[in-house]
């Protein structure tokens, strides 16, 4: 009986279309609702830490001494919390699979130099800018206290 079934099978099989995709020579098609994994725009990232303190899995990590961000791929269950808590929406999810890897590692991205220089010189010009308002403060206290 079993041979029957499976001879019927057989001769329905060689009349329908594969059921498989020709991949590689066909794109993926995702299926509806898939996650994906996290990617950064480090540059963009102010290293505040949000992520972290909202990522479940306790898989990601930000120095902000070195301005660096980690994620522990093997750790992350991409569910997006880290996602939505991003102050600047420098995380993004992105459709696809992680390529499979041998050892369990951690990305680390940092950033660019030119962008470190650039967060410099913008502290201080803040900074003297700050700077100048308050020597324009104590010059109007000086200012009005003389008039007294």
């Amino acid at each position: 009986m079993a041979i029957l079934q499976f001879a019927t099978q057989a001769l329905k099989n060689l009349f329908l279309p594969p059921v498989t995709t020709s991949y590689p020579a066909s794109e993926i098609q995702y299926p509806e609702g898939s996650r994906g994994h996290v990617e950064i725009d480090i540059d963009n990232c102010i290293s505040c830490g949000m992520c972290v303190r909202s990522c479940p899995s306790n898989a990601l990590a930000v120095d902000r001494a070195n301005a660096t961000w980690s994620i522990d791929r093997f750790d992350c269950v991409a569910c997006g919390f880290c996602v939505d808590k991003c102050p600047k929406k420098c995380l993004k999810m992105v459709v696809g699979y992680q390529t499979p890897e041998f050892e369990k590692s951690v990305a680390t991205y940092k950033k660019s130099e030119e962008q470190l220089k650039k967060e410099a010189e913008a502290k201080a010009a803040a900074a003297a800018k700050a700077a100048e308002i308050a020597k324009q403060k104590a010059e109007a206290a000086a200012k009005a206290k003389a008039e007294e």
